[in-house]
C-alpha cells in the first residue's frame, strides 16, 4: 500500500514538473480576463469614433471577450485620455487616440494634465491620414490661390470650424498663419458639430480627412488642397500643399491605441499581434479607409517613437496657436 501511494506522489510530481515555469500571477489570471473597454476622448461619429468601432468587434473575437467602445469627450480630449491614464494597469482599459491631438493636449490647457510619453504604454498604431482643406460652395473659390485671394480681401469675414483640442484645430491654425489669412475661429466639442454648421452656412472652412469625400463628390463641400506629401488617392485631382507653394503644411496624423504607462509587456504586445492580424481583413482594411485612414499596424516599440517625433512637430505648431482649453 505504502509502494503504491509513493508511486501515485512520484507521478504526481513528475506531471507538475513538467508544466511551463510561469509567474503565479500569469497561471492564475490569462489576460484577457474581462471585458475590454477601448475609451475614445472623441465624440461619436467622428473618424476615430468609426476606426474604433471597427475594431472593437474583431479583437473581441479574437481576443475572446467583449470590447466595448466608451466614449469620453470633452476639454479637448483631456476627459478621456485622464481617465484611461488613471485606469488599472491590467491592459483592460485602453486609449484610442491620435498622436497629433495626444502629443499637444495639455498645451492648450492651464493645468498639465498628462504627460503624453511618460505616462502611457504604447500598444500599437491603426492608421495614417493628412487632412483636405474644404471650403462652402457659397465661397466664390474653385482653387486654393483663389479661395486666398478672397481670404485677402475678406479678411475675419469667413469662418474656421473645427472640434476644439483636435488635429483640424491646429492644421487650421497653422494654416493662417503660414498663409497670412485672416479667418475667424469657431470652436465646437467635436469635429462632427463643425462640419454640420459648415453644410448649414455658419461656417465656411474647414480641414478634414478623407473620408468627407462623400460631401464633396456631392457638391455640399468643395475640396481645394491635401496635407499629404503625395497626391491623396481619394483627391488625385487636388494639389499637395507643397505643390501649392506651401511645404510647411505638409502634416499627418496617426491613430493608435495607448495603455496607462504600468501596463505589462506581454499585454501591450498580445494586444499588437491582433491589431495586426485583424488589419489583414481586407473587409476591415476597406472600411477604415474609408474614413481617411490608411491602415497599418506598428508595434509598440515603432508606435512609441512615432509618439516622440509627433511631440517635436506638433508641439511648436501648439504653442503657436495660443489657444487654451478652461
Amino acid at each position: 500500500m505504502l509502494k503504491l501511494a509513493r508511486r501515485k506522489f512520484l507521478h504526481l510530481a513528475a506531471g507538475a514538473a513538467a508544466l511551463p515555469a510561469l509567474p503565479s500571477a500569469a497561471r492564475a489570471q490569462a489576460y484577457p480576463s474581462k471585458p475590454i473597454k477601448l475609451i475614445l476622448p472623441f465624440q461619436p461619429g467622428t473618424p476615430n469614433d468609426v476606426i474604433a468601432r471597427l475594431i472593437a468587434p474583431a479583437l473581441s473575437s479574437r481576443l475572446g471577450q467583449v470590447v466595448v467602445v466608451d466614449n469620453r469627450s470633452g476639454g479637448g480630449t483631456l476627459i478621456g485620455t485622464k481617465a484611461a491614464m488613471t485606469a488599472e494597469a491590467d491592459g483592460h482599459t485602453l486609449l484610442v487616440t491620435s498622436t497629433s491631438v495626444h502629443v499637444i493636449a495639455q498645451n492648450l490647457t492651464n493645468n498639465i494634465a498628462y504627460d503624453p510619453i511618460g505616462d502611457f504604454a504604447a500598444v500599437a498604431s491603426i492608421g495614417t491620414t493628412s487632412w483636405v482643406l474644404v471650403i462652402s460652395p457659397a465661397v466664390p473659390a474653385k482653387s486654393l490661390a483663389e479661395f486666398l485671394a478672397y481670404a485677402r480681401a475678406n479678411p475675419g469675414k469667413m469662418n474656421l470650424g473645427y472640434g476644439q483640442g483636435t488635429g483640424p484645430q491646429l492644421v487650421g491654425t497653422h494654416f493662417k498663419k503660414v498663409t497670412g489669412i485672416d479667418l475667424a475661429n469657431v470652436p465646437y466639442r467635436g469635429s462632427t458639430q463643425a462640419v454640420a454648421d459648415m453644410l448649414g452656412g455658419q461656417v465656411q472652412v474647414n480641414f478634414n480627412t478623407a473620408g468627407i469625400l462623400p460631401l464633396v463628390r456631392e457638391g455640399k463641400l468643395t475640396a481645394l488642397a491635401v496635407t499629404s506629401a503625395t497626391r491623396s488617392p481619394d483627391f488625385p485631382e487636388l494639389p499637395t500643399m507643397i505643390e501649392s507653394g506651401y511645404p510647411a503644411m505638409t502634416l499627418s496624423s496617426t491613430v493608435g491605441i495607448l495603455a496607462p504607462v504600468r501596463t505589462p509587456a506581454n499585454v501591450t504586445n498580445r494586444v499588437y499581434r491582433e491589431i495586426a492580424e485583424s488589419l489583414k481583413s481586407p473587409e476591415l482594411r476597406a472600411s477604415i479607409l474609408k474614413t481617411g485612414y490608411e491602415p497599418k499596424a506598428g508595434s509598440p516599440e515603432s508606435f512609441a517613437a512615432l509618439l516622440a517625433e509627433e511631440m517635436k512637430k506638433w508641439l511648436p505648431i501648439a504653442k503657436e496657436s495660443g489657444f487654451r482649453i478652461d
